[in-house]
């Protein structure tokens, strides 16, 4: 037997990607409103207005993924039905998207947080998507006939 949405996603990793998120959002946080300052102002008219777009897009990434793995935390405590997460409002928000061109004229420090927040948000992703694959659901006396034999 198939049943959808019951893919359990393994509470380390939600504790280890939850942790990196939280990092990443302190590191963003300090970078883009005090240490990136000066890297800002520096930047011409159009850039900076790009800086300020980037550090959005960064704590919108970010706060998409936090919510995602909240809820996955809230599913594995027994405090949320695995099929209430299934629920577009539970899922994992839309991103927006970077252009690469754009990142050309960012400072290193701004391009590697504003990377980092990509690549985490796509590895949270496959993971979301994760959830929709049907996985097969062995009954009882067939996982106990299964290490019988294995034992054997």
């Amino acid at each position: 037997m198939k049943k959808q949405g019951a893919t359990t996603i393994h509470r380390k990793l939600i504790d280890t990607l939850y942790v990196e998120a939280m990092l990443l959002a302190d590191e963003a946080r300090a970078y883009f409103d005090e240490l990136g300052r000066d890297e800002r102002e520096a930047l011409e008219a159009l850039n900076r207005v790009a800086f300020s777009c980037e550090s959005l897009k960064v704590t919108t990434r970010l706060m998409h993924i936090i919510a995602w793995l909240l809820t996955q935390r809230a599913v594995d405590a027994g405090e949320l039905m695995p099929h209430d997460a299934l629920s577009s409002s539970r899922r994992l928000g839309d991103a927006p998207e970077t252009e690469e061109a754009l990142l050309d004229a960012m400072p290193p420090q701004a391009v590697a947080i504003i990377n980092t927040s990509i690549d985490l948000y796509r590895r949270v992703a496959r993971l979301d998507e994760s959830l929709d694959e049907p996985v097969a659901i062995e009954s009882p006396a067939r996982s106990m006939m299964n290490r019988l034999a294995a034992a054997f």
